[in-house]
């Protein structure tokens, strides 16, 4: 998948990815797809559960050799 901006959250813990994630999607424009990726499995549950409390919107999940990759797209 195609992203505007990619946030890497390796080694980092619950909440720090999600925590993040918000810092940047701020920073981003109505419409583009950030990439966090990280190794933390609590981001399969948290990162959908984000994008629900806040309106954006959960693209997809890709996991690979322990790495994890979430797409999400601003829409406000």
């Amino acid at each position: 998948m195609k992203a505007d901006a990619t946030l890497d959250c390796l080694g980092l813990y619950c909440p720090m990815p999600i925590a993040n994630a918000a810092r940047k999607v701020k920073e981003m424009k109505k419409g583009e797809v950030l990439e966090v990726v990280a190794d933390d499995e609590g981001i399969k549950a948290d990162m959908p559960a984000w994008c629900q409390a806040t309106g954006n919107e959960f693209l997809g999940m890709e996991e690979k050799a322990g790495e994890i990759k979430v797409y999400v797209r601003k829409t406000k």
